[in-house]
């Protein structure tokens, strides 16, 4: 029998299009007044080593990423772009840190349709939100319940369409998996 993280491989190399959605690592806590300038933990330096290492392991490194300009969210992809390398393109966006729901949907308009996969590094609970408009109600249905308790500090959901998200819509994709630091201990 294949293991769990065998056919999340699979499964996301038989689709056109993966969309890799990260909230990011564990951050300071808030300071009165700046939220957008906190930075990560000791301990969210390393979960964003972990992931990034895990992710490349199951060949997802994405080819696109666009991240929340909110210094947590920044390191969190500098840390995780020591192991992808040079590969993805990279942009940076305010509106990922304050922008909600429609912030997400309008940088999944702006992909390209020859982008395999996207990633985009952001906030809860947009990031969660975003995993639950996105996913079709066919998936599977413990992770579609473990979105709705939101996502912890460096995970991703593993979002899957055969359409390029700009097109699937709301419940257009498969939801295929959840991966957090303790998937890849």
């Amino acid at each position: 029998m294949a293991s769990p993280m065998k056919k999340l491989m699979k499964k996301a190399h038989h689709s056109k299009y993966v969309l890799l959605l990260m909230r990011h690592a564990k951050a300071e806590a808030p300071q009165m007044g700046d939220d957008w300038g906190r930075g990560l933990t000791d301990k969210g330096l390393k979960q964003a080593k972990i992931m990034a290492k895990g992710l490349e392991s199951l060949n997802l490194v994405p080819d696109y990423i666009v991240c929340s300009s909110a210094n947590r969210t920044e390191q969190t992809l500098k840390r995780m772009l020591k192991r992808f390398g040079d590969a993805p393109v990279v942009e940076s966006r305010k509106s990922l840190y304050d922008g909600g729901m429609q912030s997400v949907m309008d940088e999944l308009q702006a992909v390209r349709g020859d982008v395999h996969t996207t990633m985009i590094v952001g906030h809860e609970p947009t990031m969660s939100m975003a995993a639950q408009w996105l996913s079709s109600p066919d998936s599977d249905p413990d992770v579609l319940g473990a979105m709705r308790l939101g996502l912890a500090n460096a995970s991703v959901v593993v979002l899957a369409s055969d359409r390029p998200f700009a097109t699937c819509g709301l419940r257009g994709a498969t939801a295929l998996a959840i991966l957090t630091p303790k998937s890849f201990a």
